[in-house]
């Protein structure tokens, strides 16, 4: 039986690179649409409820910072931004608003396709462990949610799927070139600093101590383990 083809909406005013985009990807087994008005776009994910989003984060109407906000709680799927900065500020504040990943422009279509295919095996596959729990530490893969002492822990997806990859890991210690792979489908090219910034406003929120940390620590040259073994 065929697998049923991934829906993609390309949010992105620049005429050209949607159609060179959508080209590429539905070259590539993708059924894909176009929306090119900020205005519009957060309607449009929400009514249409593709499996990705591709959002650029300079729009006509409305950015797509304010796009990401609005459009979250009513849309689950991955969304993966495009930006033409390589200001670290606005990436990482992306990824804060509930951005899965980003891309920078110029884009790579090799690049594009990897991080695609990589945020969509995350948002399909069972999971062999479906909660994890340490101390008052509750951790939910079905739900995508965790809870410490019983309370929700306010976390944006990214933040979510690297909490998760790096508990179900825990007791072992897990390389940045290992992280970057799973979560992005690339590997680490030794600059982006995100999964850094991402673990940092993790800490806090799991009421780990961000400058002697217990839970998430950091090996110097070797990467991040989180302490703990689950039941």
């Amino acid at each position: 039986m065929d697998q049923p083809i991934n829906r993609i909406l390309i949010v992105e005013d620049d005429q050209r690179l949607a159609e060179l985009t959508a080209e590429y990807l539905q070259a590539n087994g993708f059924e894909v649409a176009v929306e090119g008005d900020g205005g519009r776009a957060a309607r449009c994910i929400i009514d249409s409820q593709p499996d990705l989003v591709i959002l650029d984060l300079m729009l006509p109407g409305e950015d797509g910072l304010s796009i990401c906000r609005r459009v979250r709680g009513q849309y689950a799927g991955p969304i993966l931004m495009l930006t033409a900065r390589s200001d670290e500020l606005d990436q990482v504040q992306g990824l804060d608003l509930g951005a899965d990943d980003y891309v920078c422009k110029p884009v790579r279509p090799r690049v594009l396709l990897a991080r695609i295919n990589a945020l969509l095996r995350r948002s399909d596959a069972p999971e062999r462990r479906q909660d994890l729990t340490f101390g008052p530490l509750h951790i939910d893969s079905r739900q995508r949610e965790a809870r410490l002492h019983g309370q929700l822990v306010e976390l944006t997806g990214a933040e979510f799927d690297l909490l998760w990859l790096l508990a179900s890991n825990a007791g072992r210690v897990l390389s940045r070139e290992e992280i970057f792979t799973s979560l992005r489908g690339v590997g680490y090219d030794g600059q982006d600093r995100s999964i850094d910034v991402r673990i940092s406003k993790i800490r806090p929120k799991i009421g780990d101590d961000p400058i002697t940390p217990r839970l998430i620590k950091t090996l110097r040259s070797k990467g991040y383990l989180f302490v703990g073994e689950a039941p």
